[in-house]
């Protein structure tokens, strides 16, 4: 049997999740969906009362079972048997999922929903091989740093993830032993209720994981205001992140992760072998039509192979299929929302309009949805809205250098550093660049996370603070504390 489906047939679980059941509230945001922009639902909006329920379930199911303080290895059966249901209902939960956001049922169910039941697998395993140590100290004391979770964690997940987002909180916090409210965007907020729900099939305390819906106006902000919230994981924009920070900044302080947006450089030298970049370069672009913060949009080539590796890129990018989300064999995505659309056709025609040259798309699509042209511009400075702006559609700039140091130049933005791409096959000018690129990952012959979650992602400047994914992720759950003993 096929995973496409009639988009009118998708039961969806409409409600916060809060203690276990759902609950309906008053209020509500129109949706439509991205591929057609039909509406087909609504999403309700927890105020100040009901982030305050969510809150306090969270504390009643955090004291109830002990969660943070059974045996770790509880806790690791536990979010395994959570990988294992979500695997399960993988067709159903991918349905959920493909009517609301912009991914394709064809890659959810092999990708998305697979890697997050692995990495829920990943952080499961340190549950019971982190902890308290013993330190150094002198014969007459023992000294000690012991590990232990804060509590209730808030969390906010942007839209154009959802499942994969949804995961990267979950899975550390509950192995930290925290409990975890949860906002997932208000324009794709229903797979992270369903994963909520079979969280609680699998053996999940109820209360556990709570799920309130909203945005980030007043949902986000009673959130991460909350004096009971111990401690914030967001990701998203960064004038959210910045918003978030300030509210924070007023309510108190707490501990914050913050992944945050991206403008990210792919430099490309002569000697790299250029199918293999023009494959991933393209690919980084039409992935999810370029709506991801780690996209690689800024294409920074030798100069001697930029019609060459142009060329290439261009032929690619013709070469996706675009269609609606809940088509198996589609490969390119809609935009999220036509207000999003709108944003990067502006930007698009901003650029032309300040010297650059578009060589392919540079428009919106003749078809239902909100899909945008994959987009290819030359010819920018780094004064040029689409280097300068972070525009979250399929749109790549190129630009060339002649020297090591040009390229270096050109590869830094004075407001982004989360990731990069670097092509060549020279070792030692990898492991050179690799040290001088201002970002939190560099990929090096590829550009693409691959299924080793113990590799970190997050940002420098204002693409971030902290880490998710890797051990950082499960430590940043954890708060510590110094203990001395006399002996």
């Amino acid at each position: 049997m096929g995973l496409s489906f009639d988009p009118d047939t998708v039961s969806l679980p409409v409600g916060h999740f809060i203690g276990g059941e759902l609950i309906a509230a008053e209020g509500a945001i129109e949706m439509r969906r991205p591929s057609d922009g039909k509406a087909y639902a609504a999403c309700q909006v927890a105020g100040v009362d009901m982030v305050g329920r969510a809150v306090e379930s969270a504390k009643v199911a955090l004291k109830a079972s002990n969660w943070g303080g059974v045996r770790p290895r509880e806790r690791t059966r536990a979010l395994q048997a959570w990988a294992d249901l979500i695997e399960a209902e993988a067709e159903t939960l991918a349905r959920i999922e493909a009517l609301c956001s912009t991914r394709p049922v064809g890659q959810l169910v092999a990708g998305d929903i697979a890697v997050t039941a692995e990495q829920i697998r990943f952080f499961a395993e340190f549950a019971d091989k982190e902890g308290s140590e013993l330190v150094p100290t002198d014969d007459a004391t023992l000294g000690m740093i012991m590990s232990e979770p804060y509590g209730v964690v808030g969390a906010i997940t942007p839209w154009n993830f959802p499942i994969s987002m949804a995961g990267w909180k979950l899975g550390p916090a509950l192995a930290a032993g925290n409990a975890v409210v949860l906002k997932p965007s208000e324009m794709t907020p229903f797979s992270a209720v369903y994963m909520a729900q079979l969280a609680v099939r699998a053996g999940l305390p109820a209360g556990l994981i709570n799920v309130v819906l909203g945005d980030g106006l007043t949902t986000g902000t009673a959130l991460t205001g909350h004096p009971e919230i111990a401690k914030v994981s967001f990701t998203g924009s960064t004038r959210a992140g910045s918003a978030i920070m300030e509210n924070v900044a007023r309510a108190g302080v707490k501990p914050m992760t913050l992944e945050l947006g991206g403008k990210s450089p792919q430099i490309v030298f002569a000697d790299a072998d250029m199918e293999k970049a023009a494959t991933a370069i393209a690919g980084s672009v039409t992935f999810n039509a370029g709506q991801a913060c780690v996209a690689g949009t800024r294409l920074i080539v030798e100069r001697s192979v930029a019609d060459r590796l142009t060329a290439a890129i261009l032929e690619r990018m013709k070469a996706v299929r675009p269609g609606p989300t809940w088509d198996e064999a589609t490969q390119y995505s809609p935009v999220i929302s036509e207000r999003q659309r709108a944003r990067v056709d502006s930007i698009v025609r901003a650029a032309i309009e300040a010297g650059g040259e578009c060589l392919t798309g540079g428009g919106v699509m003749d078809s239902p949805g909100y899909f945008y042209q994959p987009t290819l511009i030359c010819d920018v400075d780094q004064a040029n809205p689409a280097i300068v702006e972070e525009i979250f559609g399929p749109v790549l700039t190129i630009q060339t250098f002649e020297t090591e140091e040009e390229a270096l130049a050109l590869s830094s933005h004075p407001t982004y550093g989360l990731a990069s791409g670097l092509f060549t096959a020279d070792l030692s000018r990898t492991i050179r660049l690799a040290r001088k690129l201002e970002a939190g990952t560099v990929w090096i012959n590829r550009y693409s996370r691959s299924r080793d979650h113990i590799l970190p992602t997050g940002g420098y400047k204002r693409s971030g603070i902290g880490k998710d994914l890797g051990r950082e992720a499960y430590l940043a759950n954890r708060r510590t504390k110094s203990v001395l003993i006399s002996l």
